[in-house]
């Protein structure tokens, strides 16, 4: 782990190579990140990395939520899935689906990804016990969404999921 004084001291490329898979395959949001630069706290750094995110211009927040794998992949078949992801995925037993649980999360995956054009994306880590059957009800509720509205709520996600990660990196 760092501490905030070494994060703070880092060259913006060193910076850019430890944090840029906190956002899923988006290294860009760290390099926004860096340029804000001393952070007083991991809170101000989780908030600098939000803050590259919400500026982006939508394309690129659509590119990123688009970087996110479909939850509930069957191991090996995304090769595109990070160690991040498969870690938290597997810590929600979305790595173990029976062949029925994959099948409701694949025509769930289908049926999302038709409608709103990306993937759905949940901070896994936060959703708790019975984490599969919860994801799965989410899924369904959100497919009643508005694409705007699940965009914003992709994104409020995906920092959820950036947070947990930096404070997986850097020593409050």
């Amino acid at each position: 782990m760092l501490t905030l004084a070494q994060v703070n001291a880092m060259p913006d490329a060193a910076f850019v190579e430890a944090f840029g898979s906190v956002y899923e395959h988006s290294p860009w949001v760290a390099a926004q990140a860096a340029k804000s630069r001393p952070f007083a706290d991991l809170g101000g750094m989780c908030a600098a990395f939000s803050t590259a995110m919400r500026a982006a211009p939508e394309a690129a927040q659509y590119a990123l939520v688009r970087a996110h794998p479909e939850l509930g992949h069957r191991l090996g078949v995304d090769p595109g899935l990070t160690a991040d992801s498969a870690q938290e995925q597997g810590g929600a037993g979305l790595d173990r689906l029976t062949p029925e649980e994959y099948t409701h999360f694949r025509a769930l995956n289908d049926a999302y990804t038709h409608k709103f054009g990306m993937p759905f994306v949940i901070c896994v880590r936060k959703v708790g016990g019975h984490a599969k059957q919860v994801i799965a009800q989410a899924m369904e509720q959100r497919l009643a969404s508005t694409p705007q509205a699940e965009l914003a709520e992709a994104l409020s996600q995906i920092d959820a999921i950036a947070a947990l990660r930096l404070h997986d990196k850097v020593v409050a």
